[in-house]
């Protein structure tokens, strides 16, 4: 009886609808009611007048399913894996064709008879023009996951119904078929289809890639996603390609990438599609050497569209290797360059540009945040060209006082001023003779200077203080800067003409957090640092995770400084998150455990020995350390480990009205 009388409002509200009414339809999705306004409008189906269920003959459904058998032999796997997740809530499984006939199910047989009223069942009918406002009818019409719930369906004898279902298309973007999961009875609250919705399209996803796969099985094709770790597992972009990179078909990841690349850069032909290199900042045997290049055949790309990265990797035919193929030569190594980076792309240009400019005479112009170790490729620079063997000095502008950075760069004569060597001094740029002088932080060097700078790099000669005569110098300049020159050329505060004398090429460093390979560079410098204390300890993977979380302001020197804080500190074998910086711990030092310290913590013996230890010392931190031979930063992490608070802290955190002193640790105070 009451689903008698919801049919029945059901149906009012609808007539109202085609009598050109808006009552009743103040809480309608939008989607629904423009397709309510199809059913009354275009489609001219009677809300008055339910239609029965359509189901196929066999006959018609075997011309239904025929064009589709490959989708459906592909989609078995997953149609099964969704089906065994769904069936013990009550739902049942329809894979339909574009046309909105179902030609797979999954279902109860003990459900038959009622699935079999309501339409849930191989051959039916859900076309938008004959069932009306459905999910599968619907999500053909509008080519996107839809849920239909209950009286949200146009037709009233079916306003019992949950259904919810996700497009299949083909690598043109097609509607091929669709995906739908539906249940006889469900809660009335619409948000309980959720989980169904999410669930629904990530299986039509998971075969419409399949599909793709077993497509295009016979081409090379790459396989890209924005995280690392799922490229081989699951990654989400699958673009298929010639061997000289044009490409033949994408899947709905890949073609989101193309049509980004077209709208910032317009065909001029209508149809044309970029070539992989052109989506990917990279030439083709960079893309083609992947397998063969890198341990985990994983190579990551700036994408030219919205310079991101993306981490690709190349899938080969079956039956046919890249070793028949002419795959370009790797460059030759050059270590001093080579282990600055793995796989990042931003410093995959920097490298590329620095090998080549490693043996010109060119200057060079290294540009960065602070941190982002321009000394280190300055060096790297020079260790890989011609004057490895000479010379490498480097001056830090910002560093010398101004009234000694004349006598410092350009040197002087005996008695050249006061306060100065009996004998006189060499000049950093004369030191550097032969070899390269950095100078570091150029940006801050006084303006007087810059006029005597720009003499040295057009005549190659230096003048010391005292002298009458300039001397002959061979050198490469090298500078660096965290500066925007442009802003201080604006501002008059460095010479145009000397930027232009410096800036023979730009290498421009990407900062810590911008980094692909940010595990490589923490691996590096934690491997260095490691060697130089010939130390054993490990680096967990909490901290690990810890590390790559961060954001790294102050870039790798900030990075080394971490780990060569947690390393001078560590209290065992291995570095935990909690041995880290406390600004590099994330959430975990923000939230531990407060015990009330005129109380025994519930620990560990080790933990309540510490306690006592600190009770009778009187918390005094000093103490407590030297009688455990360890280091204060020690003790404060066992304490934060054990949630042990001074009473003094107690107190005053006991005392305090502050919402927001009450919810922060005292270890952050």
């Amino acid at each position: 009886m009451q689903l008698r009388n919801e049919q029945r409002q059901h149906i009012e509200t609808l007539i109202r609808l085609s009598e050109g009414q808006a009552s009743g339809l103040d809480n309608c999705r939008e989607v629904i009611r423009r397709s309510w306004e199809r059913c009354v409008g275009e489609y001219r189906l009677d809300p008055g007048r339910p239609r029965p269920v359509r189901v196929l003959t066999q006959q018609a459904l075997k011309e239904h399913r025929e064009p589709v058998d490959e989708l459906l032999h592909v989609a078995r796997a997953g149609v099964d894996q969704l089906f065994a997740q769904i069936a013990p809530l009550g739902y049942v499984l329809l894979l339909t064709d574009r046309r909105g006939i179902t030609v797979d199910f999954r279902g109860q047989r003990d459900q038959d008879p009622a699935l079999r009223r309501a339409g849930l069942y191989l051959g039916a009918d859900w076309d938008e023009r004959y069932a009306g406002t459905c999910a599968v009818g619907t999500c053909v019409h509008d080519a996107r996951a839809i849920t239909c719930h209950q009286s949200e369906h146009f037709d009233a004898t079916h306003i019992s119904l949950t259904c919810t279902a996700a497009p299949i298309t083909d690598p043109q973007g097609q509607v091929i078929a669709v995906l739908d999961i539906s249940a006889l009875q469900s809660p009335r609250a619409h948000e309980s289809q959720n989980f169904g919705l999410s669930l629904v399209n990530l299986y039509a996803r998971m075969i419409e890639d399949a599909y793709f796969l077993h497509r295009y099985r016979g081409c090379l094709m790459l396989r890209f996603d924005t995280a690392r770790e799922f490229v081989h597992l699951n990654g989400r972009g699958l673009i298929a390609i010639e061997e000289d990179g044009s490409v033949i078909a994408a899947n709905g990841e890949g073609r989101a990438l193309i049509d980004a690349h077209l709208r910032r850069w317009p065909a001029w032909t209508s149809g044309w599609v970029p070539s992989a290199t052109q989506l990917f900042d990279g030439d083709i045997g960079d893309l083609l050497s992947i397998p063969a290049t890198r341990e985990d055949q994983i190579r990551a790309f700036r994408v030219r569209a919205n310079d991101t990265t993306c981490f690709v990797t190349l899938v080969e035919p079956r039956g046919r290797r890249l070793a028949s193929r002419a795959v370009p030569p790797s460059p030759t190594p050059v270590p001093a360059l080579d282990r600055l980076a793995s796989d990042d792309p931003a410093m995959h240009r920097v490298l590329k540009l620095a090998r080549r400019l490693r043996n010109e005479e060119v200057n060079v112009l290294i540009t960065g945040e602070t941190g982002t170790g321009k000394e280190v490729l300055a060096r790297a620079l020079h260790d890989s060209g011609t004057r490895a063997n000479r010379p490498f000095v480097a001056v830090n502008c910002a560093a010398i006082p101004e009234s000694l950075i004349e006598s410092e760069l350009f040197g002087y004569l005996p008695g050249a001023f006061t306060g100065g060597r009996s004998k006189g001094m060499r000049g950093l740029i004369q030191q550097a003779d032969g070899g390269t002088l950095l100078l570091d932080e150029i940006g801050d060097m006084p303006l007087a200077l810059q006029t005597r700078l720009l003499r040295v790099l057009a005549e190659r000669e230096v003048m010391p203080l005292g002298a009458e005569k300039a001397v002959r110098v061979d050198i490469r300049v090298i500078t660096a800067t965290h500066r925007d020159m442009s802003e201080l050329i604006a501002n008059g505060l460095f010479r145009e003409d000397l930027y232009y004398r410096l800036n023979g090429a730009q290498l421009r460093l990407p900062a810590l957090r911008e980094r692909a390979d940010k595990h490589y560079v923490i691996r590096s410098v934690y491997e260095a640092l490691v060697t130089e204390r010939q130390s054993d300890v490990r680096l967990r993977a909490d901290a690990m995770s810890a590390l790559l979380a961060y954001a790294w302001p102050g870039n790798i020197r900030q990075l080394r400084n971490a780990l060569d804080f947690a390393l001078a500190t560590v209290d065992g074998e291995e570095i935990t998150v909690h041995d880290l910086p406390e600004e590099c711990q994330g959430g975990l030092a923000a939230a531990p455990q407060v015990i009330d310290s005129t109380l025994q913590p519930e620990t560990t013996g080790e933990g309540q020995a510490f306690h006592r230890l600190l009770q009778d010392t009187g918390w005094n931190v000093s103490h407590v350390a030297r009688r455990l031979g360890i280091s204060r930063p020690t003790v404060y992490r066992r304490m934060r480990r054990y949630g042990l608070v001074p009473p003094n802290r107690r107190e005053a955190e006991t005392v305090s009205d502050s919402p927001i002193r009450k919810g922060v640790p005292w270890h952050n105070s």
